[in-house]
């Protein structure tokens, strides 16, 4: 049976997720509010709607004939669009909105956690009156997370005693308005993501990766959507062992077991700390950029998997290349607090290609592990004159290698090639020295260091 496959979303995920699936027999159509023109070159049709409105997906859905469906963002979920495709007969690769609830609701997230006894959940409180919150901050023995209970992008986030003194954590609790507010302790170590796909009852898990949220290089700034990302060649990453990616990987099952009828990708972000990793969220979709580190080494065609899904077979094993890769994306000027919108953006193809082929020369003949980088749009806006900024993350550029070093070494030199005016790159992202940094640190924790 040929599939016609929807894909929900316009952003650098939802271009590594199109990557994935245009090689496979079939159709690929998508829909975004935004032309990304990445997706656009990869679909045999697109177009542009809001991705939040259910009833308009579907409509577009059964235009296009779509046997199955994948939603990207967040936000989709959060409206209900998995439950409306799921209604009109289109399998959907996305939880429900109940069932997407373990990220959309903070507070639901960890009550779960503590009902069903799932391992790694922090000390916490749950708060609608703001003042309640700052008492407890005030009584609390420690330092704390302040986190609003609905989605903020990655950006609603602050940790007293990292990002905030508790005076001004309170200040932000009085200052803002949100209805509910999460309070928990603060978890110290490395954090890491491992991304899942589940159906059936069942998961498989995917490369760990360390995404880096803070604006500036160094870890200063604010928080953003994150900045770019790095994987190993391995399943886990150079500050973690194995026993502590299968931990981690024990924490999803147990989610998978306790939440009935999870459907998609549930991705777990991690603090690996001096006890173990420690669960800093749950989130429902594929991470961006996570997605950008895991996909484009995925062996196993990701049709399949949907398939597998839909008609209620086992979920193919995995298989993954076995590669190192670096994102590093390229913001507007000003991102994530004022971001300069509606600048012409030039990138260079050619450039691009030349880049890989110069590191292929140097690499040797094993072409499963020879190099390369892979340009992702993200949020621009692809009008008839040329490619606009908008006011989030413009796009990404991941580097493949047999290395991390050397998988850094590629993004770099791509992006430089491709050209950056007036845009930011964080360009400490996989390098060495902030990679032995995590090592460092992670030694200190565990009580390895001298």
């Amino acid at each position: 049976m040929s599939e016609t496959v929807l894909l929900v979303g316009g952003g650098g995920r939802e271009h590594a997720i199109a990557r994935s699936l245009a090689d496979s027999p079939g159709e690929l159509y998508a829909c975004a509010s935004n032309r990304n023109p990445g997706i656009v070159a990869l679909a045999d049709g697109f177009e542009a709607l809001d991705t939040t409105n259910p009833k308009a997906v579907t409509t577009y859905a059964r235009e296009v004939d779509a046997t199955l469906a994948v939603i990207g963002p967040e936000a989709a979920l959060a409206a209900g669009v998995a439950d409306a495709l799921d209604d009109a007969g289109i399998y959907t690769f996305g939880p429900q909105e109940q069932e997407a609830r373990i990220e959309t609701d903070k507070a639901f997230q960890r009550r779960f956690m503590r009902e069903h006894d799932i391992p790694g959940c922090p000390d916490f409180e749950t708060f609608e009156d703001m003042e309640a919150a700052c008492e407890y901050i005030d009584e609390y023995d420690g330092d704390l997370a302040v986190k609003p209970a609905g989605l903020t992008g990655g950006k609603g986030v602050r940790v007293i005693g990292d990002q905030c003194t508790a005076e001004e954590a309170k200040e932000y609790l009085r200052s803002s308005d949100y209805d509910r507010v999460v309070l928990e302790e603060r978890l110290v170590g490395e954090e890491f993501t491992v991304q899942a796909f589940v159906a059936n009852g069942q998961l498989r898990v995917t490369p760990a990766v360390q995404d880096h949220k803070r604006a500036y290089e160094g870890d200063e700034g604010p928080n953003t959507g994150g900045m770019g990302s790095y994987s190993d060649a391995s399943l886990h990453l150079p500050f973690m062992d194995e026993d502590d990616y299968m931990d981690a990987v024990d924490v999803l099952r147990a989610i998978v077991e306790a939440l009935d009828g999870y459907k998609g990708v549930l991705y777990g972000q991690f603090m690996l700390t001096e006890t173990g990793p420690r669960v800093v969220e749950f989130n429902a979709r594929f991470g961006d950029p996570e997605a950008m580190n895991t996909l484009p080494i995925l062996n196993t065609d990701f049709l399949d998997v949907l398939t597998a899904a839909r008609d209620g077979d086992p979920l193919p094993q995995l298989s993954f290349r076995p590669m190192a890769t670096v994102c590093k994306y390229a913001v507007p000027d000003g991102y994530p607090t004022d971001p300069d919108a509606g600048a012409k953006v030039t990138i260079d193809d050619d450039v691009i290609a030349e880049v890989v082929n110069d590191h292929r020369k140097q690499s040797g003949d094993n072409a499963e592990t020879a190099p390369e980088a892979l340009l992702c749009y993200a949020s621009v806006d692809d009008r008839e004159d040329g490619i606009y900024t908008t006011t989030s993350r413009s796009y990404a550029v991941v580097g493949l290698a047999e290395t991390i070093a050397d998988a850094e070494a590629i993004a770099e030199e791509a992006l430089q090639q491709a050209g950056t005016e007036g845009l930011r790159v964080r360009h400490d992202i996989g390098k060495a020295d902030l990679v032995q940094q995590r090592i460092d640190h992670m030694d200190d924790i565990r009580g390895g260091g001298d």
